[in-house]
């Protein structure tokens, strides 16, 4: 069985190096983290994980809590997470918590038993106690995607009012009067936050907030599919549908599609996310694009800083979003006629 000693001698740096390379990657230099990395390669060296945990405190895990695998979005942010942990040398574990409470707190146990250093949170819920560290520290702990206001830990989001409002913004000029939104779960600040920039739209623009132009959902499918539903029934049915995900904008695009509508010749439709799917939706999907591997590379790169000490308050940092415009929207059906 090889050795530090060994791996040091091939990569020509000290054992010291070595073991820095393992415990703290972001010490080294990639230049010197690619030798010793071909070194350990070639001689098949596995360092001892429980010595190390021993002399540097830190188990080089973090917890990732995911709300649900089955999100096509989390998907991609899970990607970045993973990607940008195991570059700095650090183990991810995924837990699919369901958005149950007592499940995230459990897992935020881990950090308490040392077996695990810290926590990505991909919802708005704190899972540690209020008095589990001291009150004037940063817990161990990114809040990203749907994040708590105010909280003891930093947080990595997205400007969702903005962005919901340029896209109302976007079908007003299309000529766009009747517009309906279909919203996320009624807890969600990402719901709140969107549905806050289509009023400032709407009331930008003059038009009046129509309550029965909003509808329920919970940013799935078939919420979508049933909001559609809802909408067409309707005496004066809408000109464009504004979704707060693709998912909820690709099942209302199929009850449109049933009802012998043509989109976006009678309907338009909208989305939030750019998901993968959303660019082969029939017709491509017109929708908010928001940089989900970043959000996850961004919320890992983070983390590795509060538990190193180099991040000290509990910073927002907050990402782009960009307007995609596809076949789905296009002009009002009345637009020639306002």
């Amino acid at each position: 069985m090889s050795t530090i000693r060994e791996v040091a001698d091939m990569a020509g740096v000290s054992v010291a190096t070595v073991s820095r390379t393992l415990q703290q990657p972001d010490r080294v230099s990639p230049k010197t983290r690619v030798r010793v990395q071909e070194a350990i390669d070639h001689l098949g060296y596995k360092p001892n994980l429980m010595a190390v945990k021993f002399r540097s405190g830190k188990t080089q895990v973090l917890v990732a809590l995911v709300p649900t695998v089955a999100n096509v979005f989390f998907a991609r942010v899970i990607k970045g997470m993973q990607e940008a942990a195991a570059s700095q040398g650090y183990s991810l574990l995924l837990m699919n918590t369901m958005g149950d409470d007592d499940i995230e707190r459990n897992c935020a146990k881990l950090v308490d038993t040392s077996q695990a250093d810290g926590v990505i949170q991909l919802r708005a819920f704190n899972p540690f106690a209020p008095d589990q560290f001291q009150s004037e520290a940063l817990l161990p702990m990114v809040n990203a995607c749907e994040i708590v206001d105010g909280a003891r830990f930093p947080t990595v989001t997205l400007d969702n009012r903005a962005a919901a409002k340029a896209m109302t913004e976007h079908l007003i000029s299309l000529g766009h009067r009747r517009i309906a939104m279909v919203k996320g779960p009624q807890s969600s600040p990402l719901t709140r936050d969107r549905l806050a920039g289509y009023e400032d739209a709407l009331k930008a623009a003059g038009l009046s907030i129509d309550d029965s132009l909003l509808c329920a959902g919970d940013f799935t499918l078939s919420s979508g599919y049933r909001a559609a539903t809802t909408l067409l029934s309707l005496p004066k049915r809408p000109t464009a549908i504004f979704c707060e995900n693709d998912e909820m904008a690709m099942g209302a695009m199929r009850k449109v599609r049933e009802a012998g509508l043509s989109i976006p010749e009678d309907i338009s439709i909208a989305g939030f996310d750019n998901i993968a799917f959303s660019a082969y939706a029939e017709p491509p999907l017109t929708t908010i694009a928001q940089p989900a591997e970043e959000f996850g590379e961004t919320a890992v790169n983070v983390l590795i800083d509060v538990l190193n000490g180099k991040t000290k308050h509990a910073l927002k940092v907050i990402l782009p979003f960009e307007l995609i415009t596809r076949q789905s929207t296009g002009p009002a059906p009345d637009s020639a006629n306002p």
